[in-house]
């Protein structure tokens, strides 16, 4: 069997079907939710009793007070407890990233001056102005001048070698 492409309209109308389902699962999720909320709220909290004398409020008030306390209590731990997986966590991915190695990007090969590259090392505040480029034209110059006298040298060697050529030859 040959698989033909699906039409763009039919992907749309997919898609818009498999949204739709999606959604009506999300509120039926909603609704679950603020359900167990109000389940476990009522069974945990009851409705105070607020009938009868101030002494019997104040000892209410003393009840809830304790449990309060207890509740932060916990959370107090818990938040540590998460505070300290977290922190593991984050040591662990250091450690992966570690052992597995930072893959180091291909360096590019950047034209610069040797001024830019002395601001780049000493920062902008230093500012440090080198002419180079004299510099290595001096010594181009210098190593110009050597080679001349050894190219005349060599002239005048091959000269007396042409002379000494012809004394034989004239014997």
């Amino acid at each position: 069997m040959s698989e033909k492409k699906m039409t763009s309209s039919r992907r749309h109308h997919l898609k818009s079907l498999v949204l739709s389902v999606a959604a009506t699962w999300l509120e039926k999720e909603k609704k679950e939710t603020a359900e167990a909320k109000e389940a476990y709220m009522a069974e945990k909290c009851p409705a105070p009793n607020l009938s009868g004398d101030q002494a019997a409020l104040m000892e209410t008030c003393k009840k809830l007070h304790a449990l309060i306390d207890v509740v932060d209590e916990e959370r107090y731990d818990l938040e540590a407890k998460l505070g300290k997986g977290d922190k593991e966590i984050e040591d662990l991915k250091i450690k992966v990233v570690d052992l597995a190695g930072v893959k180091k990007p291909a360096l590019k090969k950047v034209r610069m001056s040797a001024d830019a590259m002395l601001k780049a090392l000493l920062g902008s505040k230093h500012t440090v102005n080198m002419d180079l480029r004299a510099n290595l034209k001096q010594v181009k110059k210098e190593s110009k001048e050597e080679p001349t006298e050894a190219v005349g040298d060599w002239r005048k060697n091959i000269e007396d070698k042409a002379d000494r050529k012809k004394m034989f030859e004239s014997a």
